[in-house]
């Protein structure tokens, strides 16, 4: 592993991307990259009314992936991504269009916008899945305790769990390492983390000899 690698943590919300980056970055020596959503200032708003902010909070979030994108670019040494510029669009917005909470001509020209940038932005070495269900997402997102999050429905993060399967199984730029997370506790078992943590470096060493095609890596811890 004497090359740069690029990993993106893939996810719900409460799932433990934040936590698992922190985790990996300090375990590996690599460069931890965390989304950015408490200085997004309309989150707040948006989760108050969404069909009003949804363009407008989807737009922050892919102004500043491109901007973490660009600096993974230019930084010199590996790094781990908390949440893959993929996600705001599948996923997210993907959502919001879907349940009638942001316009088709805003949905159309935030994927104008996407599909636009995506092709000048690298491709991560390997994209980790954390993958729970909602009641574990629940009990984590009232566990970190974020005001705006408070009313967030479980059929809200039901939907967003249907994506995250639909374009999980369809992906294929790069190798995958899926993460089932309700009963993993990679923060107080070791063994749990360093499970990851091998898997991560066989996927790393498959990627690197290029000996197989991405749709075929696909693993369950």
């Amino acid at each position: 592993m004497s090359r740069k690698f690029s990993i993106a943590i893939a996810g719900n919300m409460g799932v433990g991307k934040s936590t698992l980056t922190q985790l990996l970055a300090k375990h590996l020596g690599w460069t931890p990259f965390y989304e950015a959503v408490d200085d997004n200032p309309y989150l707040a708003d948006f989760y108050q009314d969404m069909r009003q902010w949804s363009f407008h909070s989807q737009i922050f979030f892919l102004s500043r992936r491109l901007r973490v994108q660009s600096e993974i670019v230019q930084h010199p040494d590996s790094v781990i991504q908390d949440r893959s510029i993929y996600e705001d669009a599948e996923i997210f917005a993907r959502n919001l269009y879907q349940r009638g909470s942001m316009s088709k001509r805003d949905y159309q020209v935030y994927r104008d916008l996407y599909q636009e940038f995506i092709q000048f932005l690298p491709i991560p070495d390997v994209v980790i899945y954390l993958k729970a269900s909602v009641p574990t997402l629940i009990g984590r997102i009232q566990r970190r305790g974020r005001d705006f999050e408070r009313g967030i429905s479980p059929l809200y993060l039901q939907q967003l769990n249907e994506l995250y399967n639909g374009w999980i199984e369809d992906f294929t730029l790069c190798p995958i390492l899926m993460v089932p997370s309700d009963n993993l506790d990679f923060v107080n078992n070791e063994q749990h983390f360093n499970q990851i943590v091998q898997q991560i470096r066989e996927k790393l060493g498959e990627k690197n000899l290029d000996s197989y095609p991405a749709s075929t890596l696909t693993h369950v811890i």
